[in-house]
Formats: structure tokens, sequence, C-alpha cells
């Protein structure tokens, strides 16, 4: 009986189930990746409504990050300056730049200025910051080297995965509590031996607990 169809139509199951295997793959690795804040959050840099250099302040000048972030050693948040702090300077320093003019008018007029945040945890996750500070974890773990930004963008993904890769091995990121704001600051030979002091001096024990930051 002749055949109606060529021979070779009988690969076609085969080739049409690696298709739609190697397909549904590529979907998930897609998604996976694509919709990760390491693709749609880090590198997140948006247009301030100042134009204010991280790169000048803390960088060129020098001004240490908690002057301006006040909160950070005891407080859950690192706070965003009021708009007195930038007037501490620019009330003798270009204080006519045009720059600068939305600072002045927020400092007459009492309205604060309007800054937009860059980075933020979920709503749904708790993250306090004095408690990383007073363990010795450096600023530029997570915000990057921000003396080196003209305009502040988002390093890290800060996601759930990267939050539990620092818990399980706090190691790397540990250093003396006075150092945590120097963008500088490179571990030397005996940084083994200092973070085993400093673990077992603090009483370190970063928990992997989901209650610890769904609360």
């Amino acid at each position: 009986m002749a055949q109606f169809f060529p021979k070779w139509t009988n690969r076609l199951p085969l080739v049409i189930g690696l298709t739609l295997a190697v397909g549904a793959v590529s979907v998930v690795a897609g998604v996976w990746y694509f919709f990760s804040p390491k693709y749609t959050d880090a590198g997140y840099r948006p247009i301030q409504p100042v134009p204010y250099s991280h790169k000048l302040h803390a960088g060129d000048l020098g001004i240490d990050c908690r002057y301006c972030h006040t909160g950070v050693e005891k407080s859950a948040v690192a706070s965003v300056p009021p708009t007195q702090t930038c007037m501490n300077c620019h009330t003798l320093i270009l204080p006519e730049s045009e720059k600068l003019a939305p600072v002045r008018e927020s400092f007459i007029s009492g309205q604060p200025i309007k800054w937009v945040r860059v980075h933020k945890t979920p709503d749904y996750a708790y993250f306090d910051h004095s408690s990383h500070i007073r363990a010795g974890v450096g600023c530029i773990t997570c915000h990057g080297n921000i003396t080196q930004m003209e305009v502040v963008r988002q390093v890290e993904p800060l996601s759930m995965s990267w939050c539990l890769d620092c818990h399980r091995n706090p190691e790397p990121y540990l250093r003396p509590v006075n150092e945590v704001t120097n963008m500088n600051w490179t571990p030397d030979e005996n940084h083994d031996q200092f973070v085993k002091e400093h673990i077992e001096k603090l009483k370190l024990s970063p928990s992997t607990d989901c209650s610890r930051c769904h609360r």
C-alpha cells in the first residue's frame, strides 16, 4: 500500500516535542531573569528635582554619609535630609545658583523637596539599617560606591535571594564598624581572623527565618 506521507515525517513528533520542551524552558528562563529584580530594579536611576551629586559631596568633599542620613545608626530607615541640612552649607556656598533654586524655595516655604526614592524594599519586607551598621556591614555592600555616582542608581537587586546569600555567608561583607561609610576600605591579610573575632564579639547570627523580615 502506497505511503501518503514521506518517510521523514516520522520524525515530526520527536522534533515537535523537542521544540516545545526547549520553548518551555526558554520561557521559564526568560521570565525568571527578565522579571527578576536583577533585571527590573538594578540600574534604576531616576531624575531628581535637584541635581545633587554624591560624587562631589561624598567623594570629592569627603562628607560622611551620616551627616545627611542621620538615622542610619539608630533607626530602621536612613532618613532623607531636610532642606535645612542643605542650607547649612548653601546659605554661604553658591547661594545664588540656579540649580539650587528648588532648595531655597523649599527652605522659605517649609515644603520638603520631593526627592525620588531609589532604594526600596517591598512593603511586605522589613529592613533595619541600624542593625546592619552595628554589625559592620559597609554602605557600599548594598548601595555600591556612592562616592563615584553623579546620579545615584540602584546597583544591587535587593531581592530576597540576594539578602539570604549575605545572611548565610556574611563574612566577606563584614568590616570594622568605624569603617562602614568608608568606600575605599579594603580587607587586609588578617581579615579572616578579624571576622572570626568580630562575629564572636558581637554574637552575630544572621537569621534566615521567614519571620525575621516578613513580620
